[in-house]
């Protein structure tokens, strides 16, 4: 699973600050989470819930509303409204990268926004909440009466919310008096996940009822029993997680088969560390990286430890294939491969392949066998040299199909009609 940036103009102008969880392999689809009412894209339960999402083939954008944590803006300027304006905001950013999500995701004030924001996304075919308001003027709860008096007397006052220090303005506070989410949510048209702790003490179990009561089929709620407000443990964000991907599953748009891929890989910065980098390769995203011990974070592979690691695969899959045209009592294949410079060879990259045959074999099959391992495509490219044509953009042509390394393996293995 990758983590990677996703920057995106909010609906006042501001740049908000934004992460990508993808997905190992095949993507089902995406969604937004939006965090509660003060927490941040790296909340733990943000955070948690979007990567176990991920690993369910979910990719989930988080992100954090403006004048919170990495976003541009003022706290004292936010208002609900801008949030949920933000959240649409989110949901065409990612459209805009090929990456339209289906589902909206909230939790607290963010379960209210999701609510609010679904109905002018048209690709939007789902939203979950977990211990969400009904009335987002509930949020003014948190508030002590004394600060609010000083609110609007004053315009603004600085008060403590979760613990931490906020200048809020009257802004704010007028907007949260000002909605209508009962009639929003009555008029949501999408099938809504309720999650609702019943021991929260921050938002009461009454708001789920509302919530439910107000929306229409198809509906859906679930108890998260002894849970906390803001998931504070491990299990309750797994359950969360869990029942998110589960329902989720007739909303989720991503086509069955996906199409062909018009690169063979792709390489980008996740702004993490200085070599660190994410790589797409046909419906596979992984890290790749430089070792601690050359300033990487050893997150990943290596160029050379993935270069490598294709003459292994490619010599493996290759011997697999010959074994079994001939039918060969072969049990068992295992490639090693190690690359190291000899600066004063004409050819000074050698790479050194040992090869492992299990299986009730003769010499002579074996003999054959290790000739057949030099003639994997991976193998032949390597030793023949390859042309490069480098450019600045996207790439002119789509590239060879998934059948053309099956069709170059055959070849590879070509008298499999003759005698061992």
């Amino acid at each position: 699973m990758v983590t990677r940036p996703f920057q995106f103009s909010g609906s006042t102008g501001k740049q908000l600050s934004g992460r990508m969880e993808l997905p190992d392999g095949r993507v089902r689809g995406w969604a937004v989470f939006a965090h509660c009412f003060t927490c941040g894209k790296d909340n733990r339960a943000a955070v948690r819930i979007a990567r176990l999402l991920a690993r369910q083939g979910i990719g989930v954008l988080r992100f954090d509303f403006a004048g919170l944590g990495e976003s541009e803006g003022d706290f004292a300027d936010s208002r609900f409204s801008y949030d949920v304006q933000d959240l649409q905001a989110a949901a065409r950013a990612l459209a805009a990268d090929d990456k339209a999500p289906s589902l909206l995701i909230g939790h607290s004030l963010g379960g209210a926004a999701a609510i609010a924001a679904a109905s002018s996304l048209p690709s939007i075919r789902g939203v979950a909440t977990v211990n969400a308001p009904f009335d987002v003027a509930h949020t003014l709860h948190q508030f002590d009466p004394a600060a609010l008096a000083v609110i609007d007397a004053e315009g603004a006052a600085d008060v403590r919310l979760a613990g931490r220090p906020f200048r809020v303005g009257k802004g704010l506070i007028d907007d949260l008096r000002g909605q209508d989410q009962g009639a929003r949510i009555a008029a949501l048209r999408r099938p809504l996940l309720v999650m609702h702790a019943p021991l929260d003490d921050t938002v009461g179990i009454e708001n789920a009822t509302k919530i439910y009561v107000a929306a229409r089929h198809p509906k859906s709620f679930v108890s998260l029993d002894d849970a906390d407000h803001l998931l504070s443990r491990p299990q309750d964000v797994e359950r969360v997680g869990t029942m998110i991907a589960a329902w989720a599953t007739p909303y989720l748009t991503a086509p069955i088969h996906p199409p062909a891929p018009t690169v063979d890989a792709e390489a980008e910065e996740t702004g993490d560390g200085k070599f660190q980098v994410a790589i797409t390769a046909g419906d596979h995203v992984f890290l790749a990286d430089e070792p601690a011990s050359v300033g990487g974070l050893g997150s990943g592979p290596s160029p050379f430890d993935l270069l490598s690691a294709a003459l292994a695969a490619c010599t493996t899959m290759t011997l697999r294939l010959y074994a079994d045209g001939k039918s060969l009592p072969v049990t068992r294949i295992r490639t090693v491969v190690g690359h190291q410079k000899e600066v004063s060879n004409p050819q000074p990259d050698l790479f050194n392949v040992r090869v492992s045959i299990e299986g009730a074999i003769d010499d002579s099959q074996r003999a054959r066998m290790m000739e057949i391992a030099e003639r994997c495509p991976v193998h032949r490219t390597l030793e023949r040299g390859a042309r490069f044509a480098m450019a600045e953009g996207e790439p002119p042509a789509p590239c060879e199909p998934p059948e053309a390394h099956m069709e170059a393996m055959d070849r590879a293995t070509g008298d499999r009609c003759a005698g061992p």
